[in-house]
C-alpha cells in the first residue's frame, strides 16, 4: 500500500446493516457455528448511522490515533455484497465520496457474489483499490461443514474464479485450530492458498466466544484450543510456508475479553506481533522459506 499511495493506508470499518444468508433463513438461522460479530466489530461500526457519518468519524478517531492521510473504507461486519446491486452500488460509491479514501475492502462470503455484482467491483476497480476479502475459513469440506458454514471449498475456488483478472484484489480468511483437523493439515493450507490468486491472507486462530453455537459445543464436551506458545509456534510454521507474495493482513485474533470464552492468553496485540517477530528470528526464518510451489 505505501509503494502505491506513497504513505501507510488505514482501514476505517463501517456497518452498512447487512445480514447474512447464513443467518437470514436462506441457508440457516443460526450463522456458522463460531459466529459473533461483536467479536471483531469495533464500537465506531454502528449501523444506525450513514455510511458518510461512520467514515468521517473512522477518519477523524484514526487520524488523531495515527497522524493518518488515506484510508479505506472496510465493509466488515456479516456479508457485504449481500444485496441487490442497485443496492451495493449506492453504499459503495458513498463510501469512496470522501476524497481521503482511496479504496475499499469488502468482507463477504463466496456464495454471495455473482458475474453483476463483479462487473459493478470490476468498475470500482479502474479508478480505487477494490479488495474482496473472501471468508473461507478452511479448504476442507468437513470442517466447513461442522462449523456450519453453507458453503464448500468448490465454492470458494468459483468465486475466486470470477473475479481474478478484473483489477480486483483478492483475500482470503482462514481459521486454525478447528477440531477436526490436525495440525499438519492446517499448515498444509498455506501451500494451496499460495497457489490461488490471493493477493491478501488473514489467519487467526479458532477462539470461543460467548452467545454462539460453539460455546455450547464446547462447554457440552471441550476440545483443544490453542496454548499460547503452541499458537505462536504454529504460526510462525505457516508464514514459512506462504508465499512471499502474499501478504499477510492478520497473524491472529483478539476478541474482547468480557465475551472471550477460550483460549485466554491474557497477552495484547502488540505483545503477539513482537513474540511471532521474535521467534522468527531465533528460528533465523522468513515468509517463504519452506514454500514449494
Amino acid at each position: 500500500m505505501r509503494s502505491r499511495f506513497g504513505t501507510t493506508v488505514y482501514k476505517v470499518n463501517v456497518d452498512a446493516g447487512f445480514t447474512c444468508p447464513n443467518r437470514d433463513g436462506t441457508l440457516g438461522t443460526t450463522g456458522c457455528l463460531y459466529c459473533n460479530n461483536d467479536s471483531f466489530r469495533p464500537s465506531s461500526c454502528k449501523p444506525s448511522l450513514s455510511i458518510t457519518e461512520q467514515v468521517q468519524s473512522g477518519i477523524a478517531h484514526t487520524k488523531k490515533r495515527y497522524k493518518a492521510g488515506k484510508f479505506l473504507v472496510y465493509f466488515q461486519p456479516f456479508t457485504n455484497t449481500y444485496a441487490p446491486v442497485a443496492d451495493l452500488e449506492r453504499l459503495y460509491h458513498e463510501a469512496l465520496d470522501n476524497p481521503e479514501v482511496m479504496g475499499l475492502a469488502i468482507g463477504t462470503r463466496p456464495d454471495a457474489v455473482d458475474p453483476e455484482k463483479v462487473t459493478l467491483l470490476e468498475r470500482l476497480a479502474a479508478t480505487h483499490f477494490i479488495l474482496v476479502e473472501y471468508g473461507l475459513q478452511s479448504i476442507y469440506d468437513r470442517s466447513l461443514e461442522f462449523i456450519n458454514r453453507g458453503h464448500d471449498y468448490r465454492t470458494f475456488l468459483n468465486a475466486l474464479e470470477m473475479t481474478r483478472d478484473r483489477g480486483i484484489y483478492l483475500g482470503a480468511h482462514l481459521i486454525a485450530g478447528f477440531p477436526t483437523e490436525t495440525r499438519e493439515e492446517t499448515l498444509a493450507m498455506a501451500r494451496v492458498i499460495s497457489g490461488l490468486p490471493v493477493q491478501f491472507l488473514k489467519v487467526h486462530q479458532l477462539q470461543v466466544v460467548r452467545n454462539t453455537p460453539l460455546e455450547t459445543l464446547y462447554q457440552e464436551k471441550p476440545f483443544h484450543t490453542f496454548g499460547y506458545e503452541e499458537y505462536i509456534n504454529f504460526i510462525v510454521d505457516f508464514i514459512e510456508r506462504t508465499s512471499p507474495e502474499i501478504v499477510f493482513q492478520r497473524l491472529f485474533a483478539t476478541a474482547p475479553d468480557d465475551i472471550l470464552v477460550a483460549p485466554q492468553w491474557g497477552r495484547n496485540r502488540h505483545r503477539m506481533l513482537s513474540d511471532i517477530e521474535k521467534s522468527l528470528e531465533a528460528r533465523q526464518t522468513f515468509q517463504g522459506k519452506e514454500y514449494r510451489p
